[in-house]
């Protein structure tokens, strides 16, 4: 019997590497459509920052999971499954190549083997964190977590402190770290079909790359956005507002940093996010790693999936 799963196109990749540009491209030439899997363009108000792609460059292929919580909302891999499976049946249905697009590879990760069951929140060790994350900051919490879950550590930023607490209250309540229960789950539910292509580019030319995307993003207007985003009562403290580029507008515009000072720590963690993405990818072994130029290999592989 056929396999009727439907069929997912993964383009994937570091910050910085040409994965909007790919996709956009491929496509076109497939008659495709575009589901987003970076978990900061699904936020409203959120453009320059995320660097969302604008109308224009997006040359008429339908986008999908961009502009759809605001910044205060909640938002995580199990709502972006949620609200993704349904966009997936609707573009299977028209007969329409899928394109799954972005560098966050827990939420690809999720959509496509399914959700981690992991202990409901407790209230009291929850605040005690939070109350300990404001006294003391979050990287001594982070520094805790390197201690007891290094695997978990590994992948989340000294400053997610939800990310932190969530990993050290999963630890309090159940003696496990949160790594062993994603050993244990194994994401292989394998609703899909996919095929699996990450760009590789070299440390050199990515570094390159995110010093430039950086500058190009100051230079567009992110600390005008990140000022409005303020006026509109979205606080620096959301998590949104703690991802990279608004974090550190916030601190420029708080005088915490100047301008050059602000600038080089954007790029330093900007270039430290994209190492952390390519262990992640790295730890894949589906993964089909390809030069972003290299196109008519990269529409070769994915007519041949389309044909299977």
């Amino acid at each position: 019997m056929k396999d009727q799963r439907p069929k997912l196109i993964i383009i994937t990749g570091p910050t910085a590497s040409g994965k909007t540009g790919l996709a956009v491209e491929m496509a076109l030439n497939f008659n495709g459509e575009i589901i987003n899997a970076d978990s900061m363009q699904v936020y409203r108000f959120m453009d320059i920052g995320t660097a969302k792609p604008p109308v224009s460059e997006r040359k008429g292929v339908p986008h999908h999971m961009i502009d759809v919580v605001y910044p205060d909302g909640e938002f995580n891999a199990s709502i972006y499954r949620t609200l993704t499976m349904p966009v997936i049946n609707e573009i299977s249905k028209k007969r329409r190549a899928c394109f799954v697009v972005g560098g966050t590879g827990l939420y690809i990760k999720a959509l496509l083997g399914g959700l981690m069951e992991c202990p409901a929140s407790d209230h009291d060790i929850r605040e005690e964190l939070t109350d300990e994350c404001k006294e003391k900051g979050p990287s001594f919490l982070h520094e805790r977590l390197k201690r007891v879950d290094p695997e978990s550590a590994d992948y989340i930023h000294p400053n997610d402190k939800t990310r932190i607490i969530r990993a050290l209250e999963i630890i309090r309540l159940t003696n496990r770290p949160r790594s062993s229960f994603i050993m244990e789950h194994g994401f292989n539910e394998n609703p899909f079909k996919t095929l699996k292509i990450c760009l590789n580019i070299s440390r050199d030319q990515l570094y390159k790359n995110i010093n430039i995307r950086c500058d190009r993003m100051i230079e567009s207007g992110l600390i005008d956005e990140t000022q409005t985003l303020l006026a509109k009562g979205y606080s620096s403290d959301i998590r949104s507002m703690k991802s990279l580029g608004y974090r550190h507008a916030v601190s420029y515009l708080r005088k915490e940093q100047t301008a050059e000072d602000m600038a080089l720590k954007f790029k330093q963690d900007t270039r430290r996010y994209a190492k952390r993405q390519l262990t992640w990818f790295r730890a894949d072994r589906e993964m089909i790693w390809v030069e972003p130029d290299n196109r008519e290999f990269i529409k070769h592989k994915i007519q041949e999936f389309i044909d299977r």
